[in-house]
């Protein structure tokens, strides 16, 4: 294998591993010998020989036998006064000069496929310019773009917390994106919490914690995704808060994510969670219709391209923005089996085609509202106190939001009339049915409790 064969190896790995990898760990490698069976290149220092053995050894074997077969060890040599030697990368196969799998006397001690030592890969899909921004994310985009503009670190850490599917993992892949491509030189590793875990419960067992730690605080930008995985694993959030406060003391920029405050996680450790209260906490709070309506339609405006000849029959992303209402992913999810399937029986987007293909998601995301739930939204809508609603009293100021909160009791939970009526101060239920026609025929002629009830039910439902 020639220089130019290496260089024409480099640029296929350039390609295969991102720029940033590339730039701190391959670009440094040089080429030295090629003896027999071994390859040898200078680095300059032993943890970057040990490092890029561990996470890119059989990568970088695998280029090198399309050029030379005989290939089965790559060697990293250092300064000649250093008393340590780097890692050896050993062949595991010849399949890519052969296409048959020959045994190695050796084997890397740690194979490419289980890395735990590079960036976790980002999601193209997970940009900024992809990110629907509604009223209960809009601090929390606001905070992650200035965190991707990779200028001074105002708040430190930059702390997302939020349900299931609420964008927090969009949001980290976004900032890494926007780094990568605004600041190459930075060192951006992003990676969840278990493989932080991984990484160093596998440090402890090679005996290599001092690599570990020289690699975790040579980092510019460290996004630590789903961090409440390392509650109650004391040894790992003994290292990360080593960690924490090695970056932070450098100035160097943290961004966490996590599904709750870090006040609300159980067992993490009070010195955890006051770090993590230092920087900003941003909520991302669950998605309001409008919101959901938005991410519908900017997704749909992209099946249009990809399906151009199928249409959207009026009031589908809206029935879907009403009904699924817990979980983005779900309601994305939905909406690509709808244009898959649609495309597949070659049928238009109907209501009617919606409701027989997501029947099961439809079914899974249907709300559960309790009537405690009711009564205390209704109690907070009109101001009043729910022992007030609930009581005795008959005046106009409480009976009307009881008759109201009757109504979407029935309207909104599988409760008998009776089990109403007890939960309502022990009313007969005539009481509840008077009071639900009552507000049946009301809401059909008063505008305004027309819309009182409907900002109700979409407080209760979404």
């Amino acid at each position: 294998m020639t220089k130019d064969q290496w260089g024409q190896i480099k640029q296929d790995l350039l390609k295969t591993i991102g720029k940033n990898n590339f730039t701190n760990w391959i670009e440094p490698l040089e080429l030295t010998a090629i003896n027999d069976d071994v390859v040898t290149f200078k680095v300059p220092t032993t943890f970057q020989g040990n490092y890029v053995s561990r996470n890119f050894g059989e990568l970088i074997l695998f280029k090198v036998n399309g050029y030379a077969p005989s290939i089965r060890r790559i060697d990293f040599q250092v300064a000649a006064n250093s008393s340590q030697k780097p890692a050896t990368a050993t062949a595991s196969t010849t399949e890519a000069a052969t296409g048959t799998a020959t045994p190695a006397p050796t084997r890397a001690k740690a194979r490419l496929s289980d890395d735990v030592l590079s960036s976790a890969p980002l999601d193209e899909r997970f940009t900024f310019d992809r990110f629907v921004v509604g009223k209960p994310n809009e601090l929390a985009h606001a905070a992650a773009k200035r965190v991707a503009e990779g200028g001074p670190v105002t708040f430190n850490p930059l702390f997302l917390y939020g349900g299931v599917g609420l964008g927090k993992t969009h949001l980290m892949h976004a900032i890494a994106w926007d780094l990568q491509a605004a600041r190459p030189e930075l060192n951006v590793l992003y990676l969840s919490a278990e493989q932080f875990m991984y990484r160093f419960v596998q440090a402890l067992r090679d005996r290599r914690m001092m690599d570990f730690k020289e690699l975790f605080r040579s980092v510019d930008v460290l996004m630590v995704d789903d961090v409440q995985f390392i509650a109650g694993k004391d040894s790992t959030q003994e290292e990360f808060f080593h960690t924490f406060n090695a970056l932070v003391d450098q100035n160097k920029q943290i961004v966490i994510s996590a599904d709750r405050a870090p006040g609300e996680i159980e067992n993490l450790e009070e010195r955890i969670k006051s770090r993590l209260q230092c920087g900003l906490v941003v909520d991302l709070h669950p998605t309001d219709y409008e919101l959901r309506l938005g991410i519908l339609q900017s997704k749909a405006d992209r099946f249009a391209e990809q399906y151009p000849s199928l249409e959207m029959a009026d009031g589908v992303l809206e029935f879907l923005a009403h009904r699924i209402s817990t979980n983005v992913r779900v309601l994305e999810g939905a909406l690509t089996r709808l244009y898959a399937f649609a495309s597949l029986v070659g049928h238009q987007i109907t209501m009617e085609l919606a409701q027989d293909c997501l029947a099961d998601i439809l079914r899974a995301s249907e709300r559960k509202v309790s009537i405690e739930e009711i009564q205390r939204h209704v109690s907070e809508h009109f101001n009043i106190r729910l022992s007030d609603m609930i009581g005795p009293k008959r005046v106009r100021t409480f009976a009307r939001p009881r008759q109201i909160a009757m109504f979407l009791c029935k309207q909104l939970t599988s409760r008998s009339l009776p089990e109403i009526g007890r939960r309502f101060g022990g009313r007969d239920h005539t009481t509840v049915m008077h009071g639900v026609r009552r507000i049946e025929e009301l809401s059909a002629q008063d505008a305004q409790l027309a819309e009182d009830l409907k900002i109700l039910r979409r407080a209760l439902e979404g």
